[in-house]
């Protein structure tokens, strides 16, 4: 029997374009599929990416502070706040036109600009590894270090960038207020590239220099929603061991100790697929008939009917 489930969706980058003119178009065709699911009687909650876009807000928050010696560096969390809010503005926008279009005029699609708690001791802050913003010189990376307190790494021969911490999710602090729109059949975009990072100290959240994955984001968002279903959409339309290798194969099924024992063996690349398949898996063995899927934009649909990508289930 076909029953339409609550479906957490996590976009991957490539669904949202590296430019301002680049989204505005993207946005257009993942609206078509995110409306295909609505058509279908599914409910909908959106988490996206923003590794392009936050650097872009970066870039121009740190040029902004080198030609004018008033304004201070913009912390990132305040670049991660930027990021969801125009990302949202753009893919309400698409949503909303793309369902009046096909007959849905009263169905509200709404952004929530979103913290996430981290933990301050999360061991991801004693060893910053996530690169962030553009490539520098030696000398300016040594500036960036003295006038920011940044900490940069030098990228593969091809300069110096600016890294932060990738600390894993703890609490999605409007989390209530998520779960009320949810209920009342909103369509809500939130948890944007992961979540604004925030620490709590006595009664105040403070931003951190951090990003979140947005795969564990959504995982913890999917969970606390007590959803059906959490899809990871990425560049390939299943899951594959061996990769690139002459052995490859793609996989259609998994349980959580497959995937396991895929991780251990080191199949999955750390900077890629090893946080889509860990979040899964969290997901998955999160509660009974909780399923996690990852696969292409284009065929989420064809995936919650069976017809393909990666199925990861308890």
């Amino acid at each position: 029997m076909y029953k339409r489930k609550r479906i957490v969706i996590a976009l991957g980058g490539n669904t949202l374009g590296n430019t301002l003119p680049e989204q505005m178009m993207a946005v257009k065709t993942t609206a078509k599929a995110l409306c295909d699911l609505i058509e279908d009687g599914h409910q909908v909650v959106v988490v996206h990416g923003n590794g392009p876009q936050v650097g872009m807000i970066n870039n121009a928050m740190a040029a902004l502070s080198r030609e004018d010696a008033s304004q201070p560096n913009t912390p990132l969390s305040v670049c991660v706040a930027m990021s969801q809010a125009y990302i949202g503005y753009d893919l309400q926008n698409a949503l909303r036109e793309e369902l009046r279009k096909r007959g849905f005029v009263r169905t509200p699609v709404v952004t929530v600009v979103t913290q996430v708690r981290v933990d301050p001791d999360d061991p991801a802050f004693q060893n910053p590894s996530k690169p962030i913003g553009h490539f520098m010189s030696r000398e300016e990376a040594e500036h960036a270090e003295k006038a920011y307190g940044y900490i940069t790494k030098e990228d593969a021969g091809r300069g110096y960038r600016r890294v932060v911490a990738s600390p894993k999710p703890v609490e999605i602090v409007e989390q209530d207020a998520i779960n009320s729109l949810v209920d009342a059949n909103k369509i809500v975009i939130c948890c944007g590239g992961g979540g604004i990072p925030v620490t709590l100290q006595g009664d105040h959240l403070k931003g951190a220099s951090a990003v979140i994955d947005k795969d564990f984001a959504s995982s913890l968002l999917a969970k606390e929603l007590g959803a059906d279903m959490l899809i990871i959409l990425t560049a390939v339309e299943k899951v594959a061991i061996n990769f690139g290798k002459e052995n490859e194969e793609w996989l259609s099924d998994l349980t959580v100790e497959e995937a396991q024992k895929y991780v251990d063996e080191g199949h999955f690349a750390a900077g890629s697929m090893l946080p889509k398949v860990q979040a899964a898996m969290d997901f998955a063995s999160s509660g009974s008939g909780r399923t996690a899927m990852i696969t292409l934009l284009e065929k989420a649909r064809d995936g919650i009917q069976g017809k393909t990508g990666t199925l990861i289930h308890s």
